[in-house]
């Protein structure tokens, strides 16, 4: 075993310790951690295994370094826990790109359907003020960061906080941009509004059935999008 291995399995080893310790309960949400001098120590290992480990986490969102003040354990909530997956998808080209968008297309309707029968009259309201809002934006990005908004309060009246991080991160505004920008040559803004128009309807109906379709149907055309982009990708 080369030293950087050894290094890396020692590492890997103070990355499950602290692990155990939060799943256990011994650190808890929002704790600080004990200085890298005593927390080493106490677990047996080298300060820079730990100081790597700890950097991990962090990168993570499953610890937070404070300027001046330490090492904490984050809230642990599901846009702590889920922000690295969100900076994969935004960085995700090709077919990864497409498989993503696969995944978004499973999971995005579902939570359409489950909102149905939970939204708001007043989450229809401000759905209905972000979709007169797309109608009137000038530029690709105003356009997104309504879409964003759109999306964003259905989810949520799904009332599952894991679900709205992992979409979230699905349809992120570095990644929207992406698509949108190439979309709106062929213009699919036009498109989309009547597509979110289905969706709308289907939500303020209560129809859980109609919104899982409006949705799959809203996210197909961004599929097809992006497999004609990967293909034409493949063949250069």
């Amino acid at each position: 075993m080369t030293e950087e291995q050894a290094r890396t399995t020692v590492t890997d080893r103070a990355l499950a310790r602290i692990k155990e310790m939060i799943a256990s309960g011994e650190l808890e949400p929002g704790q600080r951690l004990p200085v890298e001098k005593d927390l080493a120590e106490a677990l047996g290992l080298s300060r820079s295994s730990m100081r790597e480990a700890i950097r991990a986490l962090t990168v993570l969102g499953i610890l937070e370094a404070r300027h001046g003040a330490g090492v904490y354990v984050t809230k642990l909530g599901p846009s702590d826990l889920l922000e690295a997956f969100g900076v994969v998808a935004e960085i995700s080209q090709g077919a990864t790109l497409l498989d993503l968008v696969r995944v978004r297309k499973i999971l995005e309707p579902a939570a359409v359907a489950t909102a149905a029968a939970r939204i708001t009259d007043v989450d229809l309201a401000r759905l209905r003020e972000e979709m007169a809002a797309m109608a009137r934006v000038d530029t690709a990005e105003e356009f997104i960061g309504h879409d964003l908004t759109f999306h964003r309060i259905i989810n949520e009246a799904a009332g599952n906080p894991v679900l709205t991080a992992i979409l979230g991160g699905l349809s992120s505004r570095t990644l929207r941009t992406r698509v949108w920008r190439g979309r709106r040559e062929e213009g699919a803004i036009p498109r989309t509004l009547e597509e979110h128009e289905h969706i709308y309807r289907a939500l303020a109906s209560r129809d859980p059935e109609d919104a899982r379709t409006a949705a799959a149907v809203h996210i197909t055309s961004v599929e097809e999008w992006v497999r004609r982009q990967v293909a034409a990708e493949a063949e250069h």
